[in-house]
């Protein structure tokens, strides 16, 4: 149900107003309010012509405010930034699910033509403050439709280039499986993993299936999207890189020595800094022009500083 009535309401109150007005100036406000009224004070922000990031301190508040946002702003101009589940130095990798879902942000923010404009993007600090690869917004999705043309090897090629594990069986996202003129995806975004039939070069058919038993599960689609499932995609320069780092940190071989010949490998994102030239934060990417809007301040500070 739709709540823009009471937004506007909040809209017209003198304290709200002044806020509105000193944030158009380019001045930080600081509003005391009810922990329940803020969705409905964040939505009175909003409904300026600036775009605006809404920092929480936690994934678990970024969910919930940006479901609760969705009473009152357009849910499809909303969008979440979520954080890895590991730390940027521990030799572990970031869910595919959770990788696929930054990728998607990053797309929309840096193409909205291909899809909804975001106008409000919530995201808890974690995410805020960890540098991720400049230019992941420029890495294009995979997009297939149904009477398309791809050889399989093509698009065998193009799953790997995106971060996907090659596998006999799909069981999670982030995988894919060859098997005759059959190709299985699983992308990050979707419930279920997709299969693609082909007819010598010519997408035939595509339906979701089952994990469970790999059987169909007559769920109607005509089209495949999917985004990159890893935020450092294995290229000749990156390879070339771990090469060299290789040669001055046997140590660190077990990453290294994987990365260097093109295969993925588990933690390789904890070497990101030297295997790739520039990172940049969520900021950067956003620019000035959008309003930030931090919730409970305090703890934001004490979960970053924490980090």
């Amino acid at each position: 149900m739709s709540l823009q009535h009471v937004v506007a309401a909040v809209a017209k109150d003198s304290n709200i107003r002044v806020v509105a007005e000193d944030l158009a100036a380019g001045v930080p406000a600081r509003i005391g309010t009810a922990p329940s009224t803020i969705p409905y004070v964040i939505a009175a922000l909003a409904s300026s012509d600036r775009p605006m990031l809404v920092i929480t301190p936690s994934d678990r508040a970024a969910d919930e405010y940006a479901k609760s946002l969705s009473d009152f702003i357009d849910p499809k101009s909303i969008a979440v930034f979520p954080a890895w589940e590991t730390l940027p130095h521990e030799r572990l990798s970031p869910s595919g699910d959770t990788v696929g879902s930054r990728m998607a942000v990053l797309r929309r923010l840096a193409h909205p033509e291909e899809s909804s404009q975001i106008k409000c993007m919530v995201a808890p600090i974690r995410s805020v403050i960890q540098p991720i690869v400049t230019g992941l917004g420029e890495i294009a999705p995979l997009s297939l439709s149904v009477d398309d043309e791809m050889s399989l090897d093509a698009l065998s090629l193009r799953l790997v280039q995106l971060g996907f594990e090659r596998v006999e069986l799909v069981d999670r996202r982030g995988q894919f499986a060859v098997r005759g003129g059959i190709v299985d995806v699983f992308p990050s975004s979707l419930e279920h993993p997709l299969r693609v039939e082909f007819w010598g070069d010519v997408v035939e058919d595509i339906r979701a299936f089952s994990v469970a038993d790999q059987r169909s599960l007559g769920l109607p689609t005509t089209s495949l999207l999917a985004t990159a499932c890893r935020e450092l995609l294995i290229d000749d320069e990156v390879r070339e890189r771990a090469s060299l780092l290789l040669d001055k940190h046997p140590e660190l071989g077990e990453i290294l020595g994987p990365v260097s010949e093109g295969i993925a490998v588990e933690g390789m994102e904890s070497l990101l800094p030297v295997l790739v030239d520039d990172m940049q934060l969520i900021l950067d990417v956003i620019g000035d022009e959008w309003l930030v809007v931090e919730v409970d301040p305090e703890r934001i500070s004490a979960r970053a500083a924490e980090l």
